[in-house]
């Protein structure tokens, strides 16, 4: 015959159990505490290594808004890190490259996939330049952190590759800014229908641009159109 199960046993026993209970969350709370700290110090590692690279960098988190830019950006535009964060970075974009550079970076960001762009980046002086940008999702655990990207002053190669030709520059900078938006996307390969689609506009009124495009600059088939597009240098040859 089985022995009986005093009160007091039990009571001890559920003590007992609860004790575990609590000790064990405890334990679990100074684990995820541990856990965080390693966090923070990996990232503010991560963080000082960016910041003495000679490569202009930039992050951005999970919203796209950017929250860091290392020594070697800040020193190019001249401007102190809370000025260029959020999207404060957005002010030193060229007016005419402004839509394109950020339409890519959107859609990539939406697609969380690799990106390569160039535009032009006003620098400390005042004058602008190209840079090619790149960027790519930052990926930890299976877990979307956000993106980063670098930025890489390209104009001098651009001056030893190319000497733009002066009649092409004035008369593809005599058409308007969406004009030329839909010129660069024909001249780096897009059809009309892809420029429309890049832009934002319909597939008539981006047709209606290229038609306006032939006339002003006085050719009659896209491969001419092309061809002012590369010697004016806003495609590479």
């Amino acid at each position: 015959m089985a022995e009986p199960v005093r009160l007091g046993t039990l009571k001890m026993a559920a003590g007992q159990q609860l004790d575990e209970l609590t000790i064990l969350r405890l334990k679990l709370a100074e684990a995820e505490t541990v856990l965080e700290r390693e966090r923070e110090s990996a990232e503010l590692q991560f963080r000082e290594l960016l910041e003495s690279a000679p490569t202009m960098v930039w992050i951005a988190g999970k919203d796209a808004m950017s929250t860091f830019f290392n020594r070697a950006w800040l020193e190019f535009r001249g401007r102190r890190m809370d000025e260029e964060m959020g999207n404060g970075w957005t002010e030193g974009l060229h007016p005419d490259d402004r839509d394109l550079c950020l339409e890519t970076f959107l859609k990539a960001f939406t697609a969380r996939q690799p990106f390569r762009v160039q535009y032009r980046l006003q620098r400390a002086s005042g004058e602008y330049v190209w840079v090619e940008g790149t960027g790519a999702p930052r990926i930890l655990n299976g877990n979307f952190l956000g993106f980063i990207g670098t930025a890489t002053d390209t104009s001098e190669r651009r001056r030893r590759m190319f000497a733009p030709d002066e009649d092409s520059v004035r008369l593809v900078f005599a058409l308007t800014e969406r004009e030329r938006q839909v010129l660069v996307l024909i001249a780096d390969g897009k059809s009309t229908k892809e420029a429309a689609a890049q832009l934002g506009i319909s597939y008539k009124t981006a047709d209606s641009h290229r038609s306006r495009i032939l006339e002003k600059l006085g050719v009659h088939e896209t491969a001419s159109m092309v061809r002012y597009a590369i010697r004016a240098g806003l495609v590479e040859p």
